[in-house]
């Protein structure tokens, strides 16, 4: 699930942070950077469980209507249509989201105000009532439902996010790409699969641990020499008036070039351009795409760099 794109991201924090705290233990800034990455992978597994907590709110509000001294004949007899879910009821016997469940011993009961709210929006809106009414009982029609009610009411929640920020610090910076692993998961799920459908690894495989390790050793250890370059090729600057931010990404952006012959130089440059327009001030994209193009054509000149 952690792909390269959210490792280059926490290493531009772990790397800053480094560097503003004035801590000189690479040893340590790794470890906090690959607790940082789990954290990523915690989220993903807590927004898997978010789908789950929605659906037991529903079926609880549902028993207490029926416990109700006068229900009505509605309240007797729901339409169960969103509690019986199968793409739901495969998701909460999930044994590897089991596994996060026990081991991480994560609820969402302490948030049942968000829940209830987050509920009633889903409820109240268009796309549950043409699902409640639909007469097409199917896995694939169930499964769908819930990449739209995702896509639509999760993806950017302003309150989901205040949750969030909450329950853990890493998390905000995070969602955003952690909901694209979401709804791939939503889409890879199969029904023949059963409780054992696989979630989406931590990693992909060693590679991807080894890169993130890899990046993030260099981008320290060979600091000064990142540095001269930058220093060698900023037009019409001097290198102390550089922003510190875009400094740091074009240090991470060099180790990267420099270190990983398979990655071609666009791909990395396309990714820290990308990165500075989050990251950084209005102009630093371009100011970034610049300075790092020059560095590249110098070092292919110097045969230093033959990708």
């Amino acid at each position: 699930m952690i792909n390269r794109v959210l490792i280059r991201l926490k290493i531009i924090q772990i790397v800053y942070a480094y560097y503003q705290n004035g801590s000189k233990n690479l040893d340590s800034a790794e470890k906090e950077l690959f607790f940082s990455l789990s954290k990523a992978y915690d989220l993903y597994n807590y927004l898997l469980m978010l789908m789950v907590a929605l659906t037991e709110y529903a079926r609880k509000r549902i028993d207490a209507a029926k416990g109700k001294l006068q229900p009505t004949k509605d309240e007797l007899h729901p339409n169960m249509k969103f509690v019986e879910n199968k793409f739901i009821a495969q998701l909460e016997v999930n044994s590897q989201l089991l596994e996060f469940i026990n081991n991480q011993k994560r609820t969402w009961d302490n948030d049942q105000d968000f829940i209830k709210e987050l509920f009633d929006k889903i409820a109240a809106s268009d796309l549950y009532k043409e699902y409640m009414s639909s007469e097409d009982n199917s896995y694939a029609a169930d499964k769908e439902f819930w990449r739209k009610v995702y896509k639509n009411f999760i993806f950017n929640n302003d309150a989901l996010d205040q949750v969030l920020e909450d329950q853990s610090l890493y998390w905000n910076d995070d969602k955003e790409i952690v909901d694209t692993f979401v709804l791939k998961t939503i889409k890879r799920f199969e029904e023949e699969q059963g409780s054992k459908q696989p979630l989406l690894p931590e990693f992909k495989d060693e590679e991807d641990q080894e890169f993130a390790r890899r990046l993030f050793r260099r981008t320290i250890l060979n600091a000064e020499y990142y540095r001269h370059l930058i220093s060698d090729n900023v037009k019409n600057w001097e290198f102390d008036r550089v922003a510190f931010m875009d400094v740091i990404i074009m240090q991470i952006a060099l180790a990267e070039i420099l270190s990983f012959p398979n990655i071609p130089v666009n791909v990395s440059l396309n990714e820290y351009v990308d990165i500075a327009k989050l990251y950084s001030t209005i102009k630093s994209g371009s100011f970034i795409n610049g300075t790092l193009d020059g560095i590249v054509n110098q070092l292919k000149k110097e045969g230093k760099l033959n990708k």
